[in-house]
C-alpha cells in the first residue's frame, strides 16, 4: 500500500494570533476578571495565526448549535472538495477512479454525511464505498490512513481516499471560561486534508504503508473529548495529556518497531500530530529525539494551529513536498486522541 498524494484546503479567512487575541479579549473582558491571563494562554500555544471558517465578525451570530453546524456543512463541503481535488490531481487520478472514501471529522454532524454530499459535486463513482467516521478526534488522521490501508490491502488494485474536515472554530463555547476552553480558543484552527492511498497492484509512487498499530489506554475516556449539549460541543481536555504521552509512547513505539526488527534509531522521519507545545515536548522526550526531528510539526502548529485530525495529514503533505526522506528509509506517522488512544503508522520511503 502506498500514499500516492496528499492535498489540503483552507477557508479564505486567515487571522494572525494578535487579531484573534484582541477579539476574544474584547468579548471576554466583560465576564472574565483576568483578561491578561487569556493573552498569556494564547501566546503560550505558539500559534502565529489560523484560518477560520467564517469572517471574524460573523461568529457573534452563531447563537445556537444548529447555526454553527449549518456553517460547518457549508464550509466543510467547500474545503473538503478542494482538498480531495488537489490530492487526486497530484496523484494523477480522476474522481471517478476512487473506489472507497473514508471521511473523518469531530467538529460537525450531517446526514447524509459530507462524503455523500460530495458524490454529485465531484462526479464520484455511484459504486463508491463510503465510510464516514465520527469521534476519533485528533487521532483520526493517522487512524483514517490506517483504515484506508486496511481497505487497499484487501483490494490491492483499488484506490481509497481519506478526507479529513475539521472546522474547530465553529465549536467554540464563548460562555465557557474554563482553562481548557480558553487554551482551545487560541490553539485550534480550520481546514481540510485528503490522502490518496493505493493498493500494491497500482503503479502510483509514494511511501509504502508497511504496518499500523492502534493502542487504547484503559480508563482514560475523560482525558480528551466532547461533552455534547444543546449548546453544541464543549471541550474535555485534561492537563494529563503530556503525562500520558511520556508514560506510554516510548514503550508503545518500541514494541511496534520490534515486531518489524527495527528500533527508533532507524526511523529517519517522524510525522507527528501537533497537539500543542507541551504535548510535542513530551513526545520529543518519550521518543528521545531532538527538536529538529519534529521541525515540520512545530512549523505546522505555528503557521495554522492544531486542526485536530487534519493536522497530521498536513505534516505528511509538507514532508512529501519539502523534506522527503531518502528512498527505502523508514518513517513513523503518529497521533493521539480521544479514547484516550494512539495510532502508529510505519512508512517506508
Amino acid at each position: 500500500m502506498r500514499v500516492a498524494a496528499v492535498g489540503a484546503a483552507f477557508p479564505e479567512h486567515f487571522y494572525d494570533q494578535e487579531t484573534l487575541v484582541a477579539a476574544l479579549r474584547d468579548y471576554w473582558q466583560r465576564r472574565y476578571f483576568n483578561v491578561d491571563r487569556i493573552e498569556q494562554l494564547h501566546r503560550n500555544v505558539l500559534v502565529g495565526g489560523r484560518h477560520l471558517a467564517l469572517p471574524l465578525e460573523q461568529y457573534a451570530a452563531l447563537e445556537t448549535f444548529g447555526r454553527a453546524n449549518d456553517a460547518w456543512i457549508r464550509v466543510g463541503l467547500e474545503v473538503g472538495e478542494r482538498a480531495v481535488a488537489e490530492a487526486l490531481a497530484r496523484a494523477g487520478l480522476r474522481p471517478g477512479a476512487v473506489d472507497a472514501l473514508f471521511f473523518v471529522t469531530v467538529t460537525g454532524v450531517a446526514t447524509p454525511s459530507l462524503d455523500a454530499r460530495l458524490m454529485n459535486r465531484m462526479k464520484l463513482s455511484p459504486a463508491l464505498k463510503r465510510i464516514p467516521i465520527f469521534g476519533l478526534g485528533c487521532v483520526a488522521g493517522a487512524a483514517g490512513l490506517a483504515r484506508a490501508a486496511d481497505y487497499v490491502r484487501a483490494f490491492p488494485d483499488q484506490v481509497a481516499v481519506l478526507l479529513s474536515v475539521e472546522l474547530c472554530s465553529l465549536t467554540l463555547q464563548r460562555e465557557d471560561l474554563s482553562i481548557p476552553n480558553l487554551i482551545a480558543s487560541g490553539l485550534f484552527g480550520d481546514g481540510a486534508a485528503a490522502a490518496v492511498v493505493v493498493g500494491e497492484r497500482r503503479r502510483e509512487p509514494g511511501p509504502r504503508i508497511v504496518a499500523t498499530r492502534s493502542i487504547f489506554y484503559p480508563d482514560s475516556e475523560r482525558v480528551m473529548g466532547w461533552d455534547v449539549s444543546e449548546r453544541g460541543f464543549q471541550l474535555v481536555l485534561s492537563a494529563d495529556v503530556p503525562k500520558v504521552v511520556e508514560q506510554h509512547l516510548r514503550a508503545d513505539v518500541d514494541a511496534f518497531l520490534a515486531e518489524h526488527g527495527l528500533t527508533r534509531r532507524q526511523i529517519a522521519s517522524w510525522v507527528a500530530h501537533p497537539g500543542g507545545p507541551k504535548v510535542l515536548e513530551a513526545m520529543e522526550a518519550a521518543l528521545e529525539v531532538p527538536r529538529a526531528a519534529l521541525e515540520l510539526t512545530w512549523k505546522s502548529l505555528a503557521e495554522v494551529g492544531n486542526l485536530s485530525s487534519t493536522s497530521v495529514l498536513l505534516v505528511l503533505r509538507d514532508t512529501l513536498a519539502a523534506r522527503r526522506p531518502p528512498p527505502e528509509s523508514w518513517g513513523m506517522l503518529l497521533a493521539l486522541g480521544p479514547g484516550f488512544c494512539s495510532e502508529l503508522v510505519l512508512l517506508r520511503w
